[in-house]
């Protein structure tokens, strides 16, 4: 009977060490594209960049979610979450071209900015995730 329950462990685990690695892999991408230091300004107790930063990794991790749910093996599983990091690194472009002093006002702690960015990246995962049963 334990047996048969953990049949699916090493699938579950390479599927959630895969996607640990691509929430780490965007992570560090997404804070070298920045012209701010996500991690600086959080240290300093920066709300809004913590918001921001915070709500743009489960906005790129419900997608990877749903990859993991929905793809048929892992290499389809990774492509997804590549097509997750690109979204959400476009949506990051396109708030900072809306909104073009978006780094100044992350730095000078203004929550209503980093609460803009990390909704529209939430929004962006959410709306990928659904995009992406098939």
């Amino acid at each position: 009977m334990i047996m048969e329950s953990l049949q699916g462990l090493p699938a579950f685990a390479l599927y959630f060490v895969s996607g640990y690695v691509m929430i780490l892999l965007f992570t560090a991408i997404y804070t070298k594209i920045t012209p701010h230091c996500e991690w600086s300004l959080m240290r300093e107790n920066n709300s809004a960049a913590a918001v921001a930063f915070g709500l743009t990794v489960v906005g790129f991790t419900i997608p990877v979610a749903s990859a993991a749910i929905n793809s048929v093996g892992l290499l389809d599983f990774i492509i997804w979450g590549g097509v997750a990091m690109v979204t959400q690194l476009l949506t990051y472009f396109t708030v900072r071209f809306y909104m073009p002093k978006l780094t100044e006002r992350l730095t000078a702690n203004e929550l209503p900015a980093g609460v803009f960015l990390g909704c529209c990246a939430l929004a962006t995962g959410i709306l990928n995730a659904a995009c992406m049963t098939y």
